[in-house]
């Protein structure tokens, strides 16, 4: 039986579908505040139960009869309030993952980030040989999936069977206007600036596809895959061309205003005093700002070579997103 950490997100949603279309049956976890997806409602495949990662006692509960897990829980936020969230679900959930895989022999799909990859080196791809290595002010989000892979790593040291999936940033229509889908949404509304940044971009449904099959090929010993990580990453766009191509699929003015980085410390810092007294979260954190500057090129060799992946092309993905939202309001 298969168990999917963090069902209801955006990913593990994805994955679902895909591998009940394909008539495999599966436990999918939730939390008692999250909602269960309206395209996963009644799929009868499906078995809802209620735990938390962080919480030992369910989570050991819903391990009953497990033998595979992809674990897709995870915590994703740039706002520094949020730090000991982050460490709490992404390392220590993490961590209750890993040990309860160990004990009962369960072979494990683990979603990381290319944010565990470390920092950009000028003129070269990010590739799965490359590490992370911290560094003053960078964010928490990153610390916390960089050890949270740790946990992952150790647990194979031990005699774990797992995989690590190292996803750039995933786009897809079922996104919303969250996440990923919120660059949509500000394209759509008129968005002015772009920066010099750049980093890869993939669609939800080849990053569901690939997990897919790298668990899938751990089964079989002629090719079994264990202990690696792989990028998943269809391609590598400038910020200036990705709000180009979602302004052209909204058919609005794409940004022409280049933010500099003098530009951007006055947003975020102008965002978080409206913060202070709105109460909400700043559209724009200091983190989110420098790493808009970097140019983060991701090489996607590896998961091609390995499971002949072809993946979709970015411009078709963009496109279909922006079908789908441009009937939202």
């Amino acid at each position: 039986m298969i168990l999917v950490t963090g069902a209801t997100g955006f990913l593990g949603a994805e994955l679902i579908q895909q591998l009940t279309r394909q008539g495999t049956k599966v436990v999918a976890l939730k939390r008692e505040s999250s909602l269960i997806p309206l395209q996963l409602a009644e799929n009868p495949l499906v078995t809802w139960v209620m735990a938390d990662i962080n919480d030992l006692a369910t989570l050991e509960d819903a391990f009953e009869g497990i033998t595979q897990v992809y674990h897709c829980a995870a915590l994703v936020s740039f706002n520094p309030k949020d730090k000991a969230e982050l460490l709490r679900i992404n390392i220590e959930g993490t961590s209750n993952v890993v040990n309860l895989c160990l004990d009962l022999n369960v072979r494990l799909l683990h979603v990381s980030s290319v944010a565990a990859l470390g920092q950009p080196k000028k003129g070269m791809q990010i590739t799965e040989n490359d590490y992370w290595v911290y560094e003053a002010g960078v964010h928490s989000y990153a610390i916390s999936k960089y050890e949270g892979e740790m946990e992952v790593w150790r647990g194979i040291t031990e005699g774990l069977t797992a995989i690590i999936v190292n996803p750039s940033v995933i786009i897809g229509a079922n996104a919303g206007f969250e996440g990923s889908g919120a660059i949509f949404n500000l394209v759509k509304k008129g968005l002015s600036y772009y920066t010099n940044g750049a980093t890869g971009f993939v669609d939800v449904q080849d990053v569901a596809k690939a997990m897919i099959i790298l668990m899938n090929c751990s089964y079989k010993p002629e090719n079994s895959i264990s202990g690696e990580r792989f990028i998943i990453s269809a391609e590598n766009y400038t910020y200036k061309n990705f709000f180009a191509a979602i302004a052209k699929g909204f058919q609005v003015k794409a940004p022409a205003k280049i933010a500099s980085p003098l530009l951007l410390n006055i947003a975020w810092r102008a965002t978080k005093l409206v913060s202070v007294f709105s109460g909400k979260p700043a559209a724009l954190t200091s983190a989110a700002a420098k790493s808009s500057l970097k140019v983060s090129l991701y090489n996607n060799d590896k998961i091609r070579k390995t499971i002949n992946m072809e993946f979709k092309p970015l411009a078709a993905s963009i496109a279909e997103v922006c079908t789908t939202l441009a009937k939202k309001v």
